[in-house]
């Protein structure tokens, strides 16, 4: 890599987010500090993709977003203005669509495709189950949904089911060949019956010559039309196929591919096999070699087979080519748990730094306070542990049941060879795998063929000790089996085998299984304050001290100085901005509470009864509710504009019908419940109407001011720690200006860079921008500032030393200090707010006035006492003192990054 790693830049391509648009961006992103362009997966993907994660064809671009002189475009002006470039990869699944010709391969020949071991299969099974059917089969089969078309152009035929089309064995075309009136009949029937994958082209060939012939063609569409009119012969050229049609709800118990969480459009790509790594890394490996590539991020890490396996071929691959481009990944650390060094990469997109910030920002001493409030809201307690066990079981035996009962098969198999656990039956197995999996901390372990890591058997085992101790299997000897499973401990081949066998889809399960129980429901249901609820988080974790913050900073410095610092993403559950100023409720529970008090008194004409003992919004879903709408509000709305409340409307309305769908209580993304959902869009639209709620939205934004501040001023300090922390800061794109977004899709918006690029031109002074502060310009001045000093020693804030600073007095509460040094001499210091509400005592403007910090001091250590310091911000200086009065410091703004003259 020739390029410095300073901070990146996450684009979002597709929707109208083009090459070209990340083409004329290159000069902006240079004039705001960034050194890489981090770009949203751009290999062709399905049809129709609005994110690329469904990749079709590894080793092409996507043709929407400019194809390969778009992407060579791209890139040339991306060098000329100094830039590097960061690809998001999907190696773990690929798209089910007819645009995968290895997919479409598989389909037309079965077992015997080149590309039958390219995708996670169990060709044990006699077919491969396709559930896209609306209906039952019998039901599609009788009303007429289902036909055979002749695909003309690529001389093919097809399988028609209600407009999902599926590729059809050359070998059973004698099929429809059979009901033709062409002396060539006899022949074609025999010639493709003893066809070959091998012949494939050759099929093609031929049957394109025929097709030239107009009386060929004319008997071929007669008989495709009179096969697709008989449900007997369609049904029989149906079964006849490697594939079978079924229900779309028969894929979470049937299944017989392995599939991302429970997405049956995306299917398994098996990366541990040599073949299928180099023939799905073609592309990358010579955008390596040619320069155009600096690093790579690769998704869904947890998925893969073998992590670390997967990340020393990809270094292999690099090294092939003399090329070491970083590698990054989407990894998420819970608890304790710390990134695998062993895996040799820069580190992980930096959702741990979120949890870190978040402890930072919420204040614990409140919490006793803000959970009565809410469990007074709800009329009842909730505990988010127990909730969390819950849905790990329910997912996996319910939206997750085909990969149990392939689990249950390998794991009594394995059983059946044991005298001692012969006799476990199917139930007690998949009962006690749930209970394992339920138990487990963290995503994922990650035994392989290379053995069982230290870390890992001291995880397997306590997990299994916990998953004993609550009883939901009756015996101890089915448990402890699953541990022997996942610790691979046999001596007999076969057994161990078998228990690598389990051990791998186990591994690739649980992550799958953690993350749809976790941040895809609990998290939409435990609402206590949902700042906490983010991918990576932990709600039950409510504020900590700046020395555990400090704690997990050196841990990253340790790990991962190169590794990202995110707090915003394309799947975090908000932007960093809503999130900052949600944290500031921790610090007036009473206060929220009445607020939401006043809201749910003057709404309830609006709060409906669908059934006896349902209302819609339910209590849980109404107080998570008044956050977001805290959270979406703009620091300059105006409760008047009537143009922007239509457009919040629609915004709020569609992450309503996503949150409660995600919680799955009361309605789904699988069963919809029309009456509970509509009045839920009625119940948010009139919170945004005045002509319904009269001035109600305008007192309520009134009430809030003193959060709406305070979360401001939280946003600037978290960016200042951002800009100085260990790592590497990526910006999603559009925030370095505030941003509010709420989940995907909100959060892809369209983006106005034209205005962003007229902004950070500006040269208006540091106080004039921080009483403009409602605009966002402030944190646009802000980051280009940091990173502009970041720029000028990037090791300095990467691999430098991070020196916790001692804050003494009665503020010291209020701030976080920290400073960074190298060899060279070189320093800098951070100085941020931390529980800003408090801070600014109900103040509605981010101001602190510098007699709010008398008798506030950061001690140095004695290599930084006596130092000149400058403040990067605002070129006031520091004269050497042993230790810095924050009033001095913070003269001017209530944040600052300082640096040594």
């Amino acid at each position: 890599m020739s390029r410095s790693l300073v901070a990146t830049y996450r684009l979002q391509f597709r929707e109208g987010t083009t090459f070209e648009t990340a083409r004329d961006l290159a000069p902006y992103l240079a004039r705001l500090g960034i050194s890489h362009l981090y770009a949203a997966p751009i290999f062709a993907a399905s049809p129709g993709s609005t994110h690329g994660y469904d990749v079709t064809d590894y080793n092409a671009f996507e043709e929407d977003l400019g194809g390969v002189a778009g992407f060579t475009a791209m890139s040339d002006a991306l060098s000329s203005a100094d830039l590097g470039l960061i690809l998001d990869f999907v190696p773990n699944h690929m798209g089910v669509s007819p645009k995968n010709l290895w997919w479409e391969d598989v389909l037309r020949w079965g077992s015997e495709s080149r590309y039958a071991q390219t995708f996670d299969i169990s060709w044990e099974a006699e077919k491969i189950l396709v559930p896209v059917l609306a209906k039952p089969y019998g039901e599609a089969l009788a009303d007429g949904d289902l036909a055979v078309q002749l695909d003309a152009e690529n001389a093919r035929m097809r399988f028609d089911a209600a407009g999902y089309g599926l590729p059809i064995d050359p070998r059973t075309y004698g099929h429809v060949f059979s009901l033709m009136d062409h002396p060539e009949k006899d022949r074609l029937v025999r010639r493709f019956s003893v066809s070959t994958p091998a012949e494939a082209d050759e099929l093609v060939e031929r049957l394109a010559e025929h097709l030239a012939e107009p009386g060929f063609r004319e008997a071929l569409e007669s008989a495709v039309m009179a096969l697709s009119a008989d449900q007997t012969a369609l049904h029989e050229l149906h079964e006849a196929q490697a594939w079978r049609l079924a229900w779309w709800r028969t894929a979470r118990e049937r299944l017989t591919y392995r599939r991302f969480f429970e997405i049956a459009d995306l299917i398994g790509v098996r990366q541990e096999l040599r073949r299928v790594f180099r023939e799905s890394h073609q592309l990358v490996i010579r955008l390596a070699r040619e320069r155009r590539l600096d690093g790579i991020r690769i998704d869904h890490v947890d998925g893969l087979a073998d992590p670390k396996g997967y990340l020393e071929q990809l270094r292999q691959a690099f090294q092939s080519v003399r090329r070491t481009p970083i590698v990054h990944v989407e990894k998420i650390l819970t608890g304790d748990e710390r990134l695998r060094t062993s895996w040799e990469i820069e580190g992980t997109t930096g959702y741990e730094f979120i949890t870190a910030l978040a402890g930072l920002y919420v204040d614990g001493a409140q919490e006793a306070a803000m959970t009565e409030a809410y469990h007074g809201f709800l009329g009842e307690e909730e505990d988010l542990r127990a909730m969390i066990v819950r849905q790990k079981r329910s997912i996996f035996q319910r939206n997750l049941a085909g990969e149990l009962t392939h689990l249950t098969g390998v794991a009594l198999s394995v059983a059946g060879r044991g005298l001692a656990t012969r006799d476990l039956g199917q139930d007690t197995m998949a009962r006690a795998i749930v209970e394992v999996a339920a138990a487990l901390p963290v995503y994922r372990t990650y035994v392989s063929v290379d053995g069982v890591p230290r870390r890992d058997i001291a995880i397997i085992d306590d997990a299994v000790d916990l998953a004993m101790s609550g009883r939901e299997v009756e015996a101890d000897e089915p448990i402890q089996f699953i541990g022997r499973l996942l610790k691979l401990d046999f001596v007999d081949g076969a057994d161990v085998a078998g228990a690598l066998d389990f051990t791998r889809r186990f591994q690739q399960t649980t992550g799958a299984v953690m993350a749809k129980a976790v941040e895809d429901t609990a998290f939409y249901r435990y609402n206590r304050l949902i700042a906490l609820n983010e991918v990576g988080g932990e709600p039950d974790h409510y504020g900590a001290e700046t020395s555990a913050f400090h704690d997990a900073m050196q841990i990253r410095l340790e790990d991962q100085p190169d590794g990202l610092l995110a707090t915003s993403t394309h799947d975090t559950k908000r932007a960093e901005d809503a999130r900052a100023r949600l944290y500031t409720l921790s610090e007036a529970p009473e206060l929220w509470r009445d607020i939401v008090a006043g809201l749910a008194t003057e709404l309830a004409p609006w709060r409906k009864t669908i059934e006896p003992l349902l209302i819609s919004p339910d209590a849980g879903t109404e107080w998570g509710l008044y956050q977001s709408l805290l959270g979406v509000l703009p620091p300059d709305f105006d409760p008047e504009d009537s143009e922007a409340r239509a457009a919040l409307t629609e915004r709020l309305q569609q992450y309503a019908e996503k949150a409660v769908r995600e919680a799955k209580r009361w309605t789904s993304w699988t069963s919809p419940a029309e009456a509970y959902e509509t009045a839920l869009r009625e119940f948010v639209a009139a919170i945004l109407d005045p002509a319904q709620t009269g001035d109600l939205l305008a007192r309520f934004w009134k009430d809030v001011q003193p959060f709406v501040a305070a979360g401001a001023l939280t946003s600037l300090s978290q960016a200042t720690l951002k800009f100085a922390a260990p790592g590497v800061p990526d910006i999603y794109q559009g925030t370095e200006f505030y941003d509010f977004s709420l989940v995907d899709p909100d959060n892809r918006r369209a983006i106005d860079f034209d205005a962003r690029a007229a902004t950070i031109e500006s040269d208006q002074p540091w106080s004039d921008a921080l009483t403009d502060w409602r605009s966002g310009r402030i944190k646009a001045k802000l980051t280009r500032a940091a990173l502009a000093r970041r720029s000028r020693t990037p090791a300095l804030f990467t691999r430098g030393a991070y020196l916790p600073l001692t804050v003494e007095g009665p503020m010291a509460a209020h701030i976080v200090a920290f400073a960074r040094t190298n060899e060279d001499g070189a320093a800098a210091i951070a100085v941020a707010p931390r529980l800003c509400l408090g801070l600014l005592a109900g103040a509605s403007e981010p101001h602190v006035a510098a007699s709010r910090w008398e008798g506030t001091v950061i001690r140095l250590p004695e290599t930084l006492a006596g130092r000149n310091w400058r403040n990067v911000l605002t070129e006031e200086t520091v004269a050497p003192v042993s230790t810095l009065a924050v009033g001095d410091v913070l003269s001017t703004l209530p944040f600052a990054l300082i640096e040594a003259n």
